[in-house]
């Protein structure tokens, strides 16, 4: 992992392990690209788990108002991250108490702070990268 960013491979490997992914800042708004992406996320086999305090259900998925309020009994693979970069520190910090495997920032969300904390910590960490977009070119 050349310089924090992971190799195709080890996105591949992270791909082919995950079978969760929490998705943060989902909305059930049908314009927004988190709805595209989680609804995608899910055809290919993942389960999706909505956190956004505004929601209550997305994808027939419950929605958590925070990862912390997420069931313990599941186990969250994948933090995607759907909100401004300046919030990103709190959610990784979320990330690290659940247990994730890997924090991805979907384009335009860029932290060095957060993922470098992330990273301490053992996850990996995808930064400004459409997991769709990746998802899509490494598994196809």
């Amino acid at each position: 992992m050349a310089s924090g960013i992971p190799t195709d491979d080890e996105i591949r490997d992270l791909f082919n392990s995950a079978k969760t992914i929490a998705v943060v800042g989902l909305s059930s708004k049908r314009n927004r690209p988190s709805f595209g992406v989680a609804r995608f996320l899910q055809s290919a086999g993942y389960r999706i788990i909505p956190v956004n305090p505004n929601e209550t259900e997305i994808h027939g998925e419950k929605a958590y108002a925070s990862l912390d309020e997420i069931p313990k009994d599941i186990r969250v693979d994948i933090v995607d991250i759907f909100r401004r970069s300046e919030e990103v520190p709190e959610v990784v910090e979320a990330a690290i108490r659940i247990g994730a495997r890997a924090v991805w920032m979907q384009e335009g969300v860029v932290h060095e702070a957060a993922a470098a904390r992330a990273r301490k910590a053992g996850l990996l960490v995808v930064m400004d990268h459409c997991i769709l977009k990746e998802h899509r070119r490494l598994m196809d």
